[in-house]
């Protein structure tokens, strides 16, 4: 069977990822009111004290990691009580490359790598929506291993450097992901998938999407009735069976014709249209733009600048 999760992060094409080493000392705080890239913070000593409003407060300790697929305002502070007058609103860059927060000369109470990654497909918004609004993986030795290389591979310069961190990344995202043990109540994909029944009917979506699922054959995949599993879906995934399949289903077309190794009609056919006219119709209606206009126009995303990643991580 399909690995919906696997797909998803591939489909999502992460670029490599911006990191740098953030050492604390005393109070302090910063605040960033937009994030729209995936943010990490994986704490290697001390604790950071993590808040947004839709998740609250949350305390993240050694050994401990977040993901926050897209934060719009959230703030990180100190474990030492700290004000508004503590705020950070530009780091202190050291020598070595790395970050200080807090008091420059003090004792290092806190040290965590933390950064972004980017999303070359020009889906990431629809397809991270289906991920939970905050991971939290703790005390995951294979996490933080993954951390520690892509640290050294983003600072090196070592052939297949970019190759390395893409892969790096997708398998650090997916490993965060299927970790998380406090997901809690929150809506996703994951929290699907969790789900032995649903877990049969994204997985069926996913391996056949050229097939025209409807709600009752994918109620019976799950062995539910049509409303249960209508009601048991929106709750887990925070969308209607259709409409996920209808997203998944766009998201294979966009990925499709940005390889342009198929054919308008073919590529209509594998996601489950009759015909390129109507795929067509249906793209048209969605995207803004036709299949062939999309195809001509797809461009690939620039990598951000250096002194971009310098603000972003302030």
């Amino acid at each position: 069977m399909a690995d919906p999760l696997a797909q998803i992060v591939g489909l999502l094409k992460p670029g490599a990822p911006f990191s740098k080493c953030v050492t604390g000392s005393g109070p302090w705080r910063v605040r960033r009111t937009q994030s729209p890239n995936p943010y990490y913070v994986a704490v290697l000593k001390g604790s950071v004290r993590y808040w947004d409003q839709g998740n609250g407060e949350v305390i993240v300790n050694a050994g401990d990691f977040i993901l926050i697929p897209s934060a719009q305002d959230f703030m990180m502070w100190s474990e030492v009580p700290s004000t508004d007058r503590d705020m950070v609103f530009e780091p202190v860059i050291l020598p070595g490359g790395g970050y200080r927060v807090g008091s420059i000369d003090g004792p290092i109470d806190m040290r965590a790598l933390v950064g972004y990654c980017i999303f070359q497909s020009d889906d990431a918004t629809l397809l991270s929506s289906l991920l939970p609004e905050l991971v939290v993986v703790r005390g995951e030795h294979r996490l933080a291993m993954l951390m520690h290389l892509l640290g050294d591979e983003a600072v090196g310069s070592k052939p297949g450097r970019e190759v390395v961190l893409q892969h790096l990344l997708e398998v650090l995202l997916i490993e965060a992901l299927r970790s998380a043990a406090e997901l809690g109540d929150l809506p996703g994909l994951v929290r699907g998938l969790s789900d032995e029944r649903l877990s049969v009917a994204i997985r069926s979506m996913h391996a056949n999407p050229g097939r025209g699922w409807t709600v009752a054959e994918l109620a019976r995949e799950a062995a539910l009735s049509r409303s249960g599993f209508h009601e048991r879906f929106q709750s887990a995934v925070g969308m209607a069976p259709m409409e996920y399949f209808q997203t998944w289903r766009l998201a294979l077309a966009k990925d499709l014709l940005r390889r342009r190794e198929a054919s308008v009609g073919e590529i209509a056919r594998q996601v489950g249209y009759r015909s390129a006219s109507a795929f067509s119709v249906a793209f048209t209606r969605e995207v803004g733009v036709t299949p062939a206009r999309y195809a001509r126009n797809i461009e690939v995303l620039p990598d951000l600048a250096a002194e971009e990643f310098a603000r972003a991580i302030a």
